[in-house]
């Protein structure tokens, strides 16, 4: 996992998430939705809803905000989100993956599209870059005091992690995507605090921007496409980007 930080993606979200978090809840409740369309709204039976629930919870959306976000997916009358992937490149060819939840594909490719002409990229066609990225679950743990490394790799490999990383901040535990519920249950089981459990797109490869122009445009692509409220994640493989 050389060279990719989740918890620096995440140090970055909250960040964003004190000056900007009516978008966070906006962005929350999409996905909140889809989730109920695909599996009900009940979190007891529907094991989606309930990772979304805790999320929620761990970007301070209050507790009210979720309840509203489920019973409004629950009705009749509720909005039909659609999920899209859209793949290109940005400046000197990162590979860019967009992961949106629109309820009006036309407007949402329109905007992406945008994004990628003005800052020096080039929107491609679907699977043009999803083949540099492997799917994996990504937990996160804070090196808080009296958190035993040892330890807590043996109870992570113990429990089906495939990787594990001691970043200078926080331990990344790394899973198959259908491993990952099972071994964030078992990390709680055994007392660990768990940060952050989520699906990531890992590259396998990575690009180092040396133009400042590029890092400017970089930068900016990526800052307009999080402010929209139909992208949900982007996913990229450059390296230098904190």
């Amino acid at each position: 996992m050389s060279g990719h930080s989740k918890w620096n993606n995440i140090k970055n979200k909250k960040a964003k998430t004190d000056a900007q978090k009516a978008k966070v809840f906006t962005k929350i409740g999409k996905e909140i939705a889809i989730a109920v369309r695909e599996g009900g709204g009940n979190p007891d039976t529907n094991r989606k809803l309930k990772d979304l629930i805790a999320k929620a919870k761990a970007s301070n959306v209050p507790n009210d905000n979720i309840d509203r976000a489920i019973k409004k997916a629950s009705g009749a009358d509720s909005v039909v989100y659609e999920e899209i992937f859209y793949e290109g490149y940005g400046p000197s060819g990162v590979a860019v993956i967009v992961e949106t939840a629109t309820d009006n594909r036309n407007r949402t490719a329109s905007d992406v599209r945008h994004y990628f002409d003005k800052y020096g990229g080039n929107l491609g066609q679907s699977g043009c870059v999803s083949y540099l990225f492997e799917d994996k679950g990504v937990i996160i743990i804070l090196k808080e005091d009296g958190v035993d490394e040892d330890a807590l790799m043996e109870a992570a490999l113990e429990a089906g992690a495939a990787d594990f990383v001691a970043d200078e901040e926080v331990f990344e535990i790394y899973t198959e995507v259908s491993d990952l519920n099972d071994v964030r249950d078992a990390l709680e089981a055994a007392g660990y605090a768990i940060e952050s459990a989520e699906k990531d797109k890992i590259p396998s490869n990575y690009v180092t921007l040396e133009n400042e122009d590029d890092i400017k445009n970089m930068n900016l692509m990526i800052e307009h496409l999080e402010d929209s409220d139909d992208v949900q994640n982007i996913y990229h493989n450059w390296e230098n980007c904190d």
